[in-house]
C-alpha cells in the first residue's frame, strides 16, 4: 500500500492548472508582457513535473514518462519561473539574450536525457531519480540551470524584497515586501525538497512541491491585488492602466 503522501503531486498537478489559468487570463490582458509569459510557462512545466510524479503513483514506472519527468522537473525547474523574473527586472535586450542562452542549454541538456540508456533495475524499482540514467554525465546540466533559477527567481524575489523593505512607510510597499518574500521562499523549498530524494526521501519533496506553488501562488495574488506601488517599469505601467480602465468604468 502506497503511502498517502506518494498522493500529494496529484492535488499539486491540479493546483498548477488552477494557477495557470488565472495567469493565461492575466497574460491575455497584457500579451506584450513578457514575465508573465514566461511565469506562465513556469507554471505549466511545474505541473507537468508534477504530473509525471502523479502518473509513476497511479499507473507505474515508464520510460517515457521518466524521461518526461527529469526534463520537466531536474532541467527545467524553476528556470521559466526565473526567466520571467529576468524580463521584470532586466533591460530588454539584455533578456532576450540571456533568453537564448538559457533556450539552448536546456535544449542541448534534454536531448542528452532523451537519448540516454536507462539502467536496467530501474522499472524493478519504481523510483524517479536521476542515477537511473546510464549517461551520468548529463546530469551535469541540471546544476547549472538550478544555479540561474537560484539567481533570478529567488534572488529577484529577495532583491524585490529588499526594495520594498525600505519603503516600508508606504502601507502598499508592505503588501508587496510580503508578496516577494512568499514567492522567494516558495522558490527555494522545492530544491531543499529535491535534496532529500538523493537520501530515498521522495516524499519531502511531494510536500515541499506543494508547498512551494502554494506560497508562490499567495505571493502572486498578494502582487496582482496591489494596482498602485511598483519599483518595476512593467507592473507599474500595467496598474496605471488598471487604475485608467477602473476610473473610466
Amino acid at each position: 500500500m502506497k503511502e498517502i503522501a506518494h498522493y500529494i503531486p496529484i492535488i499539486t498537478f491540479f493546483f498548477s492548472i488552477y494557477f495557470a489559468f488565472g495567469l493565461w487570463k492575466h497574460y491575455r490582458r497584457k500579451p506584450e508582457a513578457k514575465y508573465l509569459m514566461w511565469w506562465l510557462i513556469g507554471i505549466i512545466t511545474y505541473g507537468v513535473g508534477t504530473f509525471t510524479e502523479s502518473y509513476n503513483v497511479l499507473i507505474g514506472w515508464d520510460i517515457i514518462n521518466y524521461k518526461a519527468w527529469y526534463i520537466s522537473g531536474a532541467l527545467l525547474g524553476g528556470a521559466p519561473l526565473a526567466q520571467g523574473t529576468v524580463y521584470l527586472l532586466m533591460k530588454k535586450k539584455t533578456a532576450n539574450r540571456l533568453t537564448v542562452a538559457l533556450v539552448l542549454f536546456i535544449f542541448i541538456a534534454s536531448i542528452a536525457v532523451a537519448f540516454s540508456p536507462v539502467k536496467p533495475e530501474a522499472q524493478e524499482v519504481g523510483r524517479l531519480t536521476g542515477s537511473m540514467l546510464s549517461w551520468q554525465w548529463s546530469r551535469y546540466f541540471s546544476p547549472f540551470i538550478n544555479i540561474y533559477a537560484l539567481i533570478f527567481l529567488v534572488g529577484g524575489a529577495a532583491y524585490s524584497a529588499f526594495k520594498y523593505w525600505k519603503m516600508a512607510s508606504e502601507r502598499m510597499a508592505n503588501t508587496r515586501f510580503l508578496g516577494n518574500v512568499y514567492i522567494a521562499i516558495g522558490a527555494l523549498l522545492p530544491g531543499i525538497g529535491g535534496s532529500f530524494t538523493r537520501f530515498g526521501y521522495e516524499e519531502v519533496l511531494f510536500v515541499t512541491e506543494l508547498m512551494g506553488i502554494l506560497l508562490i501562488y499567495a505571493g502572486y495574488r498578494i502582487m496582482q491585488s496591489d494596482k498602485i506601488v511598483s519599483i518595476h517599469k512593467f507592473q507599474k505601467q500595467e496598474a496605471l492602466s488598471n487604475a485608467t480602465l477602473g476610473s473610466v468604468k
